[in-house]
């Protein structure tokens, strides 16, 4: 089954500093029929204005994905930590028991991210940030395994949570494939391009920031429709 939820019927607010899309009800949005996917949560598509930024605000019992699609995001937390992370790169914080962090667009240019949040498989621990560089090249092509809850995912960021982020570049004709498993969810968001998924019933595209929700599909067959970058949640 693949759910085709357009970019346009989306949630979301302007607050002039920060245009947000919600794929899933958030803040102010609410819709019943998208509350969560599995244990995905949230997906938020931030458009944020240069030298603005979300102040110190709190968190617990939740693992916050930030995916840097234009430009870069500062980050500074209750634990010291402080990173920069750009374009196509991201970063990972596991809330637990509870920490304060800022991001800012501190740069001259229009920052834009895309916000994941996944419930924690147990509550609490010491919170954890992380972020890590990954070269669009090593996604040229397939599936790469940006954010992982399972052991012998490579270089993947640790998240505490039954799920995987993954992310693939496609040129256009190239055709990747990601094993799920037809006991899984996945959500799948190309940050550029247009692709195509194959299910059983025939084809879907899914454009820039459009949102797919894909249950009981054992393979995920993506073909790029133009060149595409793409955000696969694989979620329990």
């Amino acid at each position: 089954m693949i759910e085709l939820r357009t970019f346009e019927s989306l949630g979301g607010a302007n607050h002039g500093w920060l245009h947000a899309k919600h794929h899933f009800s958030f803040a102010g949005y609410h819709d019943p029929a998208r509350v969560h996917w599995g244990n995905l949560r949230v997906w938020n598509d931030d458009t944020i204005q240069p030298n603005t930024g979300f102040p110190p605000h709190p968190h617990r019992d939740m693992e916050i994905i930030t995916y840097v699609r234009q430009g870069a995001i500062t980050h500074q937390d209750s634990l010291g930590n402080t990173g920069r992370t750009e374009a196509g790169d991201v970063q990972v914080m596991s809330a637990g028991t509870g920490i304060r962090h800022s991001e800012y667009n501190m740069e001259d240019e229009v920052t834009r991210i895309f916000q994941i949040w996944i419930i924690p498989t147990r509550e609490g621990g010491e919170p954890a940030w992380g972020a890590k560089p990954f070269p669009r090249g090593e996604r040229a092509g397939q599936f790469v395994v940006l954010a992982s809850g399972y052991d012998g995912d490579g270089d993947a960021l640790p998240i505490r949570t039954d799920a995987r982020v993954v992310g693939a570049t496609l040129k256009a004709g190239e055709t990747a494939e990601y094993r799920l498993g037809s006991e899984r969810k996945a959500y799948l968001v190309p940050a550029t391009g247009a692709v195509e998924l194959a299910d059983a019933g025939g084809a879907v595209r899914v454009n820039a920031r459009d949102g797919a929700a894909i249950a009981e599909l054992e393979t995920l067959r993506v073909t790029a429709i133009e060149d595409s970058e793409i955000v696969l949640v694989d979620a329990a």
